[in-house]
């Protein structure tokens, strides 16, 4: 674990903390040592586990004093335990293990702080920290399809839980919106009428439908050597500056940026177009920098960088002195490094592209630029590599035609089918229909089950994209989870208390097992904010969350709320449940409903 990403609100960093004292205090001479805390193998004995006695035992095997078994050890750190009010009880198991009973009174004061002053003042403290976001990306001129989903989706979560502890987010669109296949755009649209461009640079008209302009010019690009010479010719004049075919690359970025900002305000993501056109006047002078350093060289005509353990080189300008991919990214990683002081950087795209990234990241060290600018820190950079969305037969996921599926489309069904299903259950149930509130809750159901079917798989690995899995009322889906929060907030509603008055009289107590088993698990959520900051990781939050619905569900079995004698404290519980769900709902970018 990273410990700057370590929150002071986390019961696994709090108990680490004791035992690093600990360890400092009955083993000085070993203090690079770090705590090992995990979960108790066993709840019946603990709730936590520290595991540092045989491993420790191993290191000071043969030194003088060495203590005779792991145990001795063990017995060694117990007894350098500072006094706490988190452990209530500690024990031996095994040849070492030592476990660890977590205070009811510590836990139930816990759960009353995070009523009152909410849940970020457990999380990690990033305050201030300077972090950049690459995500989304999609090419102008090209339509959103499902391949955009998942490094939009995963993006905009890494950014929410980075905003929520306190950074300092810019939020960045690295949109592929300069080229060669400008080229071929605008020789097309400039032929589609006897007086061409014009001096306005075509017409609204022409980018109407940006795919049916893309699909003929690039069946014209492949089969019309005329055309293609022309359409070079094309880039050239666009490279060069004129004006009306300038105006006319315009005209196609602003018909795209309006389809994508159409499909970002449906899935709620908040995103700053940066495209490679922003870094074009930057690469000249970046390849006399890295040529200057030494860094690159010529190489059969190209200007490339050579990269240990790399069979391919990073080329930074091509033979014909025109420049790619690996030029922009160089511009943008030394333009967010000096120029907008990123701590931390953060690159989320397809796993295809990680060797690309390696390279890029290598390239920048050996240039200097990692180095820490300016008496900051050297900044972390992390590419987040994300698999495959896959059909329902294992393959590819793409329409009967063999085309990529419109993101447009898949959320119109996924929203669609919301639609029917609740207007089925409330017709069932008797209710009239208010087709705005039905609007709202299918939205809310439909996104954010295509949301979370993607977000609850680990991103390296690929996942079968189905309507039927993601909408289904049982098991780890979001149209569950937005039904199990509806149910606490019905309790709460039912109930006719105050929560927020109650929360400042009453205090909560957790006698019943499972009302301690609820508690304990329901104040890890600052350990899956750890967990998903340190691995960039989303599906740590989904994980939290399916698994506190299930410890509620165990919870409201077996103990009653309302009309019980315990009723005041379990409606606390209840809705400090409820107010965790939300918090993890709004870092994943579903909205929650109250009623269904």
């Amino acid at each position: 674990m990273n410990k700057a990403l370590m929150a002071p609100g986390s019961l696994r960093s709090q108990i680490a903390e004791l035992f690093s004292q600990a360890l400092a205090t009955a083993y000085p001479n070993l203090p690079d040592e770090e705590p090992i805390i995990t979960p108790c193998s066993n709840i019946k004995f603990g709730d936590y586990q520290c595991n540092n006695a045989m491993q420790l035992f191993g290191k000071l095997k043969g030194t003088p004093g060495a203590p005779k078994a792991p145990r001795d050890v063990a017995n060694a750190l117990l007894a350098a335990l500072p006094p706490n009010d988190l452990i209530v009880e500690t024990s031996l198991a095994g040849p070492g293990f030592i476990n660890l009973k977590v205070s009811r009174p510590f836990l139930s004061k816990r759960i009353s702080d995070m009523l009152s002053g909410g849940m970020q003042q457990f999380a990690p403290q990033l305050a201030g920290k300077r972090c950049i976001v690459d995500f989304s990306s999609p090419n102008v001129a090209k339509e959103m399809h499902v391949g955009h989903l998942r490094s939009t989706i995963i993006g905009d979560t890494i950014c929410k839980t980075l905003e929520f502890c306190g950074a300092d987010v810019l939020r960045l669109n690295h949109i592929g919106d300069w080229g060669t296949q400008f080229g071929m755009l605008i020789q097309h649209m400039s032929e589609l009428r006897p007086e061409g461009l014009g001096e306005e640079g075509g017409k609204d008209e022409d980018v109407s439908d940006l795919m049916q302009l893309y699909r003929a010019a690039k069946a014209r690009f492949d089969l019309e050597e005329d055309f293609k010479i022309r359409a070079r010719e094309m880039v050239t004049r666009l490279q060069g500056g004129d004006v009306t075919v300038t105006r006319a690359w315009q005209r196609i970025c602003a018909s795209s940026r309006k389809e994508f900002q159409a499909l970002y305000d449906r899935l709620g993501v908040t995103v700053q177009e940066r495209g490679e056109s922003f870094y074009n006047p930057m690469l000249k002078d970046i390849v006399k920098e890295l040529t200057d350093k030494g860094v690159a060289q010529l190489s059969e005509g190209a200007t490339c960088v050579f990269v240990e353990g790399q069979t391919v080189p990073l080329i930074v300008q091509k033979s014909d002195g025109g420049f790619g991919y690996a030029s922009t990214d160089m511009a943008a990683i030394k333009h967010r490094i000096y120029n907008e002081k990123g701590e931390w950087l953060i690159y989320v795209t397809d796993a295809g592209q990680s060797q690309h990234f390696d390279m890029i990241y290598a390239a920048g060290r050996m240039a200097g630029w990692r180095e820490g600018v300016d008496g900051r820190l050297a900044p972390r950079i992390d590419h987040v590599p994300f698999g495959l969305v896959l059909g329902e037969d294992g393959k590819k996921f793409k329409t009967r035609s063999g085309d990529v599926v419109r993101l447009v489309e898949l959320l119109d069904e996924a929203k669609a089918r919301c639609t029917a299903n609740i207007r089925e259950r409330w017709a069932e149930g008797g209710k009239v229909v208010d087709e705005a509130e039905l609007e709202a809750a299918s939205s809310a159901m439909g996104y954010g089950a295509v949301k979370y079917a993607d977000l609850k798989n680990h991103r390296q690995t690929n996942y079968k994209f189905s309507y039927d899995a993601m909408l289904d009322l049982k098991g780890n889906t979001a149209v569950y989870l937005l039904y199990a929060h509806a149910r606490i907030a019905g309790i709460v509603r039912k109930a006719g208390q105050d929560v927020d008055a109650l929360a400042s009289t009453t205090s909560i107590t957790l006698d019943h097992p499972k009302e301690l088993a609820l508690a304990l698990y329901l104040v890890k959520l600052p350990e899956a904010l750890e967990d998903a900051l340190d691995e960039l990781a989303p599906n740590r939050l989904t994980d939290y969350l399916y698994e506190l619905s299930e410890h509620f569900n165990a919870f409201y079995v077996d103990c009653k709320v309302i009309g019980s004698e315990q009723e005041s404290s379990r409606l606390l519980l209840c809705e400090a449940v409820a107010k965790a769900m939300r918090q993890v709902f709004s870092l994943l970018g579903v909205t929650p409903l109250y009623r269904i």
